[in-house]
């Protein structure tokens, strides 16, 4: 087994460098271009894993996580928020744990790929009316309503979200002049540039624009689906593999596709937005295909396991929010076009 793992390692570790050789450079150059290629071929090992995973069946990919640790594979306890629901302070202090801070930090992190303050909180409130939707599938879904949206959305999700905005605003804000090293006089102005080195060369704002044309709403939509797939298939992969949420496996997943969503969201909002992009880069189609290899993982592994339908309120509301979605785009990409050309042709006789 130990042979088996240095061999795959070794594997791994080729196909990362000769990635970084062939591969095109991305969208970013800092801390260097090799870096975000070795960051491609991250994705596409992860992909490549996840096309071995989907041709197992569900009790032989809960065992392959023994490979990753020979404490995997077994049941997890089912672990409920919502079985205390009154708003006491004993009550709030029992629901504040490790997981309050994961969720500032993820909020910090979207906040740096989404760079958009306002749709931060539509994706933070959305989130939530997921776990809603979903917590007869997922017990962990189920908590208290105060645990939803007094630690989640107006506590941890806003601290993220505040703290990720600000640090957009600096790097939208800072000056950047890029002079060699060796042109610094000073040591000190060495260690500086070094530093700067790990930040940004520029800084792109991104402004999401959905009620422009049609187009733009799609797309916006498409960039909320797909960002809500990132968030949900990690609890759904964690409870049908048997892989506990502090486990170092889940850390890894969140962290890599943090790192996989940086260029995808940049190289996605560059098609979005620019009129002579005709197509999305490498980072971004790979990031969609690694989000529906792992939706597929999902609908394959859940066969027997969730056979509670779904809450009729649950089936209403999202049919109401599809329904208005629709409504919203008639009006406003057709028949808002028709009425205004009325109007103004009844104003020009």
């Amino acid at each position: 087994m130990l042979n088996t793992k240095w061999g795959l390692g070794a594997l791994c570790s080729v196909f990362v460098v000769v990635s970084i050789v062939l591969f095109r450079d991305g969208p970013f150059i800092r801390p260097h271009p090799a870096f975000w290629r070795g960051v491609l071929a991250l994705n596409v090992l992860y992909e490549m894993f996840l096309v071995f995973l989907l041709f197992q069946s569900k009790q032989s990919g809960r065992q392959y996580m023994r490979f990753f640790d020979p404490n995997l594979g077994v049941v997890l306890p089912e672990r409920s928020y919502g079985d205390n629901c009154a708003l006491t302070l004993n009550n709030v202090w029992d629901g504040i744990d490790i997981f309050v801070l994961a969720h500032s930090l993820g909020w910090f992190g979207k906040a740096l790929i989404i760079r958009n303050h306002t749709m931060c909180w539509i994706m933070s409130i959305t989130f939530e009316l997921m776990e809603y939707s979903l917590a007869h599938q997922l017990p962990n879904f189920n908590e208290c309503w105060w645990d939803h949206w007094i630690l989640d959305v107006f506590t941890c999700n806003w601290l993220g979200i505040y703290v990720g905005m600000k640090w957009c605003e600096h790097f939208k804000m800072k000056t950047y002049t890029w002079h060699g090293i060796r042109e610094i006089p000073s040591l000190r102005g060495k260690l500086s540039r070094a530093g700067a080195q790990f930040t940004p060369h520029d800084w792109t704002v991104y402004k999401w624009a959905p009620t422009r044309r049609f187009k733009s709403l799609a797309g916006f939509v498409l960039f909320a689906v797909l960002i809500m797939l990132a968030e949900l298939n990690v609890f759904y992969l964690k409870s049908l593999l048997w892989v506990p949420p502090e486990h170092p496996l889940v850390i890894a997943r969140l962290s890599l596709l943090f790192l996989f969503s940086l260029p995808s969201a940049r190289e996605y909002y560059e098609y979005y937005s620019n009129p002579r992009c005709k197509r999305m880069g490498a980072h971004c189609w790979m990031l969609i295909v690694t989000l529906l290899t792992e939706l597929l993982i999902i609908v394959k592994f859940a066969r027997g396991e969730f056979t509670e339908p779904f809450p009729r309120y649950v089936v209403v509301f999202w049919s109401v929010v599809a329904s208005l979605l629709a409504a919203f785009s008639v009006w406003q990409f057709v028949l808002k076009k028709r009425f205004g050309k009325g109007l103004r042709k009844h104003k020009t006789r």
